[in-house]
């Protein structure tokens, strides 16, 4: 899941387009931008609680300046194209840890995820945290989880759960016991609310496209 994410910068944004299968098509036709601001994959998930609603993450090489890509022309085009009224939130960060919960389970690409982004105390307590209830989330279907450190604030963390399937995601944001300690944080605020979402595209950027 996370290979291709080491020493990368990530951009991450949870928001909602009237046309969600557009997005992905989009963005695979925007490859030009996307190498230019040293973009090497993109996912794209729609959710499957909300129709319209989509979380797009974009793996990005640490070569330019966080604030030249965020004000680059490509992000502010690629909101414009979806037809995203009012600029969204853009989580950016680098991945901090990756911990494989189930290591029978092969590395690829999630197609389910649980997606929120929220305040920690300090990210080797989350670690621990984490490391301590392995057979918790691995009976509530929890494959793998990523954290990746927001660059403007450290503590503030998004996490990335890899789930077995739609049916444990849904279990696992409901009625988890372990789901509602981390939860009782996330969606509180400015921070966004959690997202459960399905993979739609995958784009793999190629470099010669600069």
């Amino acid at each position: 899941m996370t290979h291709w994410l080491h020493h990368s910068l990530v951009l991450a944004s949870d928001h909602r387009a009237t046309h969600p299968e557009r997005v992905g098509p989009l963005l695979r036709r925007r490859q030009a931008a996307l190498a230019e601001i040293g973009a090497h994959h993109v996912l794209v998930y729609t959710s499957i609680t909300d129709p319209e609603r989509v979380l797009v993450v974009i793996a990005v090489h640490a070569r330019e300046p966080l604030l030249d890509i965020l004000h680059s022309r490509a992000v502010f085009e690629w909101f414009d194209a979806v037809g995203v009224d009012d600029i969204p939130a853009v989580f950016a960060g680098e991945l901090v840890e990756a911990l494989t919960v189930d290591p029978a389970d092969p590395v690829t690409v999630p197609e389910v995820v649980v997606s929120m982004v929220t305040p920690v105390d300090d990210l080797a307590g989350l670690r621990e945290h984490v490391l301590a209830s392995g057979a918790d989330l691995r009976a509530a279907g929890v494959r793998r989880l990523s954290a990746f450190s927001a660059f403007d604030d450290p503590l503030e963390v998004m996490l990335l759960l890899q789930i077995h399937d739609e049916a444990h995601a849904h279990h696992w944001l409901r009625y988890s016991d372990l789901a509602a300690e981390w939860l009782t944080k996330a969606g509180v605020g400015a921070y966004p609310p959690v997202f459960v979402g399905r993979l739609h595209s995958l784009v793999r950027v190629d470099p010669r496209r600069r």
